[in-house]
């Protein structure tokens, strides 16, 4: 099978290099090609001559490129890049090892779920309220260059104290953090942030503060009476127009991943 990856060069892995990836991918037959400025994943997966679409980049590079392997109908392959790799992760790939997750585009099919929120697609979580925030703030630091962006995004955060002002499912709940996950997280320590399963098939809603803290469902709709809400959807900065419904997508996406790491 033909296969494409496409590579962030911006993600926050720094051994190997973008280049040496490109190359590795090169040498096992894929066509490996780095973003330049501006130029948008989606728009190159979806113009691409490929069996396979992949994706080196971190938790907030993927959902743009799993969407497009949703519309064709291709198998879609994650090489973790980035800072943190949540999804990677808990596909079960060794997060420290791009190189090795290349043998995903000769690996095995697993079928896992995605989460929407209205159309937008999630692999992750969608955060609402602190969090979010914290997001938001950060990234419009960055984009100023200022220093010590992180510092100031949450202190701007932490001395944020009022409600989100949101209904979910139709009842008011008071509450400063929602996180809404394709599959349920670990809450635990030592493993907490962790999901054991991609494949449940169920959103779990975790809101700080109020009873139930964790809600299981199919579909979830969260209303607030200021008409939109700040969200970090796979670690990413947007804004959502309310009412949102968050969905989930049962094993409709087509992941691939090494031999090595099938369970």
């Amino acid at each position: 099978m033909a296969g494409l990856l496409l590579i962030n060069p911006h993600a926050g892995n720094a051994s190997p290099s973008p280049e040496e990836v490109a190359g590795e991918a090169h040498a096992r037959g894929i066509d490996a090609r780095l973003l330049a400025e501006g130029e948008r994943a989606a728009d190159v997966a979806r113009a691409a001559t490929a069996d396979v679409l992949g994706i080196a980049g971190g938790d907030g590079s993927l959902a743009p490129v799993a969407q497009v392997a949703l519309e064709r109908n291709l198998p879609f392959v994650c090489v973790p890049f980035g800072t943190r790799n949540h999804f990677a992760r808990d596909l079960g790939l060794r997060v420290d090892d791009p190189v090795g997750a290349l043998a995903a585009f000769e690996g095995v099919e697993r079928r896992i779920d995605v989460g929407r929120a209205d159309s937008r697609l999630f692999l992750n979580n969608v955060s609402l309220g602190l969090y979010a925030r914290l997001v938001h703030r950060r990234e419009r630091h960055r984009r100023r260059r200022e220093a010590f962006a992180r510092l100031r995004a949450w202190v701007i955060v932490v001395t944020h104290r009022e409600p989100l002002g949101i209904t979910i499912d139709g009842r008011p709940t008071e509450t400063r953090l929602v996180l809404v996950a394709n599959n349920a997280y670990d809450t635990n320590l030592p493993t907490i942030g962790r999901r054991d399963r991609l494949d449940e098939g169920l959103l779990h809603l975790y809101a700080a503060g109020v009873e139930p803290g964790e809600r299981v469902a199919e579909r979830f709709v969260v209303d607030a009476k200021v008409g939109r809400l700040e969200a970090a959807i796979d670690g990413e900065p947007d804004v959502l127009a309310t009412p949102v419904e968050f969905r989930i997508e049962p094993r409709v996406l087509r992941v691939l991943v090494p031999m090595r790491e099938r369970g």
